[in-house]
């Protein structure tokens, strides 16, 4: 079991639920405004093991996202923890520029809150609350790795740009840089297949389902089994659906392969609503 507990936190970064997410941003133009509500499972080998949930705002000139969740059922019993993760940012010139990027964690054992703010394409600050001990074994991060990056949280949409097809193949062949706070990393996307997934709640439809490769650059610690096992992974899905009324597109299903069966964060509910265009006023 322990090998499951050390691969599911990840995990739930990667889906921008809990501590944050990983994935890619494509900064363009977010073309009108939308809200997301939605609901998530976290599955070990069919079991479930956690809960979050995620809303996204996109708005004329302002976004923002938040996701909180926790372990539940078996893993509960194993390690309890709980976390909730924040970004928000202004709409400049149809570009989403993310600002403040927060992240929680809390076990049985500590309480853990990462806080950046950003600028430029890049992180302007960064801290870790408490502060954590030097490892010497851990790479550290350069300053330049932080530049042309994206945080975690928003770092969790897909975008397809101009007129291309929502779920068009060429959207998924793309990659970014995330910073998460502690550690640098490139997440790497390519084409599977276009599915048709159902919530229980909300959405019924079309998902562009993208490979994900997991390319560790800094801030993390060579020897760490979970960061090999993730780096060596060929068979991690993400299954991304569109917020209504833009052009984003966000995961609602991801699947990756564990020693102890498949484990998958997936959507229970899918609310997702266009906001009425802006009316000009008149005199």
């Amino acid at each position: 079991m322990t090998t499951a507990i050390a691969i599911l936190p990840p995990l739930g970064r990667l889906l921008g639920l809990c501590a944050g997410a990983l994935l890619l941003f494509c900064a363009e133009r977010a073309s009108a405004q939308g809200r997301l509500d939605a609901q998530y499972e976290a599955t070990l080998a069919g079991i479930p093991v956690g809960k979050g949930s995620w809303t996204i705002e996109i708005g004329d000139d302002t976004f923002s996202a938040s996701a909180q969740g926790g372990t539940a059922g078996l893993l509960k019993a194993f390690s309890g923890g709980s976390g909730a993760g924040a970004s928000q940012g202004r709409v400049v010139n149809g570009a989403l520029a993310a600002s403040s990027y927060t992240a929680t964690t809390t076990t049985s054992k500590k309480s853990e809150t990462i806080r950046m703010v950003l600028a430029n394409g890049g992180i302007k600050e960064s801290a870790i609350e408490p502060e954590p001990p030097v490892d010497a074994d851990r790479l550290p991060v350069t300053d330049a790795q932080k530049k042309n990056v994206f945080d975690p949280m928003t770092g969790s949409f897909l975008r397809a740009p101009g007129n291309a097809e929502l779920m068009s193949p060429d959207i998924c062949r793309s990659g970014a840089g995330i910073f998460d706070g502690r550690m640098r990393y490139d997440l790497k996307l390519d084409f599977k297949r276009v599915e048709i997934v159902k919530a229980e709640r909300g959405y019924h439809g079309p998902a562009l389902v993208c490979a994900l490769y997991f390319v560790p650059i800094s801030g993390y610690i060579p020897d760490r089994p979970v960061i090999k096992y993730l780096a060596a992974q060929r068979n991690i899905e993400i299954a991304f659906v569109p917020i209504a009324g833009t052009r984003l597109l966000v995961p609602f299903r991801m699947t990756i392969p564990t020693p102890l069966g498949q484990a998958m964060l997936e959507a229970t509910s899918f609310v997702t609503t266009a906001a009425p265009p802006r009316v000009a006023k008149t005199q």
